[in-house]
């Protein structure tokens, strides 16, 4: 009996140790990316929004810039993350997220009074900054919880919201969705449901790199591409093959085994592992727990900071650390290498997201059918999940054996991008397949890049509000090119046909001349974007020459300060 009581003990203990264990963090962090890239619909159900409202395409665009703003300008969201439980992040994102594409829903399906446009844009700009809260939490969660392993994390990460899409597709077919209209409802309640599901699932643990750990983000890995292909495979069939709904449902329950029960699987063994270890530690005297085999507590650099630190806040803003140390906000904003930063994800992933904004109406004016501009977006979409995964596994691998520093892939991917905007500015038979691949590969890798060089050049200790502020230049720089180059080129260029039915205002251009000076443009300003990379490049070089995670791996020193970097002139 005595036996059989401990038994019972000791599972009740794991079951609690596995609910509050990184690995399970990390398994809600992937599924809460998976639910948050509703913004990567919008060219699916703005057609049904234009169609229902009677918008032309100049409100089309005021509504596509507000949904790339409330996506990517979340400054506000990280820092009241700073401060917020997760719980009450993951409960705001749901209820915001309903509550946006709910009242979209009742707007097109004509249940309320016909909205005013900065009706819909604030509709549009809160559900699209709703996945923020959440999102913010699982990358700040995770990477604080796998400090040496924040590349490959971020790149699995970010490599689930670019699935989401098609994930999102699939899962609504299978329920019986038909329509665009069922769409908006389903993305109304399908992500708050996740978010409410996992609010207490998000936990800092204080443990270092365990022995293999990568392994196991292989094994993450590999669920993901097995997830990724056969979900890209699905949806290029349907376009050509009609299922039943049976079909439809037999391939939900696929992507359901992948995204739910796999990586499960894969965090309850983790985890069980953790608690073995664990187990073995605390009944074993740590000078004799092999060191391999040792998990020690991190460095919490991070933590928040006493009395005596808050009041001197202004008063350090200027008298920066070094490099990989913790920099309050100010610090980090006003560094130089911020500002290098800032200028290269304005370029690079300002570009990227002007030349998706603009895929339709690329492959409308080279005389493409809607279909075969449905397989460019779907195209796209796979290289995108390629690209950060891409470079968040080749980047960490780069790092640790090579000592190469982030931004060199950085730069090499913004001059990748151009070839991609070239492609598009003077078109051949085939070429924009090719472009599609390009763009979507390169701009995925941008994003996990800048996010892990933040967290290695400014700590992680206000690491939630300076991921968000970097991400912040992306909007802007969209912003600018669409509206003040590629726009006013293709009104130029148009040949004023009205649309029949859909208003005044919507000008059709035909031909190759159509996006050529402006993407032109788009291929310098990424060039542009690359070449302030290459100096951020060289201001870090000496950083990553070092040991940029010794901090987390040597436990705390009271005789003498260790510093990670050199601390450079800012």
């Amino acid at each position: 009996m005595a036996s059989r009581g401990s038994s019972h003990g000791q599972s009740s203990d794991f079951a609690l140790h596995r609910m509050r264990g990184r690995w399970f963090s990390l398994y809600a962090a992937f599924l809460i990316m998976a639910g948050s890239g509703t913004m990567y619909l919008f060219g699916i159900y703005s057609t049904e929004i234009a169609l229902s409202l009677g918008y032309d395409q100049s409100e089309l665009r005021y509504l596509t810039f507000y949904k790339d703003f409330g996506a990517n300008f979340a400054v506000m969201n990280g820092l009241f993350a700073e401060i917020a439980p997760s719980w009450l992040l993951l409960l705001l994102s749901a209820g915001m997220n309903f509550w946006a594409y709910f009242m979209i829903w009742l707007a097109v399906t004509q249940r309320v009074a016909r909205p005013e446009l900065w009706q819909m844009c604030f509709y549009i700009f809160i559900g699209a900054n709703a996945p923020n809260f959440s999102g913010t939490r699982a990358i700040v969660t995770s990477v604080r919880n796998f400090p040496e392993s924040r590349g490959v994390v971020l790149g699995l990460l970010k490599s689930y919201i670019g699935l989401s899409g098609p994930i999102f597709m699939q899962i609504h077919h299978a329920l019986g969705g038909n329509d665009l209209k069922s769409l908006i409802l389903f993305i109304a309640w399908f992500p708050a449901v996740i978010n409410l599901v996992l609010m207490f699932a998000f936990r800092e643990k204080k443990f270092v790199r365990q022995p293999q750990e990568m392994r196991v983000f292989y094994h993450y890995l590999y669920v993901s591409i097995a997830m990724a292909m056969f979900v890209m495979a699905f949806t290029i069939i349907q376009k050509h093959v009609e299922f039943s709904q049976v079909g439809y449902a037999g391939c939900a329950m696929v992507v359901f085994v992948m995204l739910f029960v796999l990586p499960l699987l894969i965090s309850i063994r983790e985890e069980h592992f953790d608690w073995t270890i664990n187990n073995s530690y605390n009944k074993t005297n740590i000078e004799n727990v092999p060191r391999a085999i040792q998990i020690q507590p991190k460095v919490n650099g991070y933590e928040h900071g006493n009395s005596s630190e808050m009041s001197s806040f202004f008063d350090k803003i200027f008298n920066k650390p070094g490099r990989g140390e913790d920099h309050t906000i100010l610090q980090a904003i006003l560094s130089m290498d911020m500002m290098y930063l800032f200028i290269t994800t304005a370029c690079g992933i300002g570009t990227g997201l002007t030349a998706i904004n603009n895929l339709e109406r690329i492959g409308e004016a080279l005389g493409y059918p809607s279909r075969t501009i449905q397989a460019f977006s779907s195209l796209l979409n796979i290289w995108n999940y390629v690209g950060r995964v891409f470079s968040g596994f080749v980047s960490e691998y780069l790092l640790r054996k090579y000592k190469i520093p982030r931004p060199v892939m950085l730069t090499f991917m913004l001059a990748l991008s151009s070839v991609g905007y070239i492609l598009i500015a003077f078109p051949f038979n085939g070429s924009i397949y090719v472009a599609c691949v390009i763009i979507g590969f390169s701009f995925g890798s941008q994003l996990p890049l800048v996010n892990a060089i933040i967290s290695e050049l400014f700590g992680l200790k206000h690491f939630s509000t300076l991921f968000n502020c970097g991400q912040s230049a992306s909007p802007l720089g969209a912003y600018l090119l669409n509206a003040k180059i590629v726009q006013p080129n293709y009104e130029r260029m148009s040949d004023s046909l009205i649309v029949e039915g859909a208003g005044v205002g919507n000008m059709i251009c035909s031909g190759e001349v159509c996006f050529k000076d402006s993407f032109t443009v788009l291929a310098s300003v990424a060039i542009l974007g690359g070449f302030v990379s290459q100096i951020l490049m060289e201001r870090t070089k000496r950083f990553y020459e070092g040991d940029i995670y010794k901090r987390f791996r040597d436990p705390p020193n009271n005789n003498a300060e260790e510093q990670t970097s050199s601390s450079s002139a800012r």
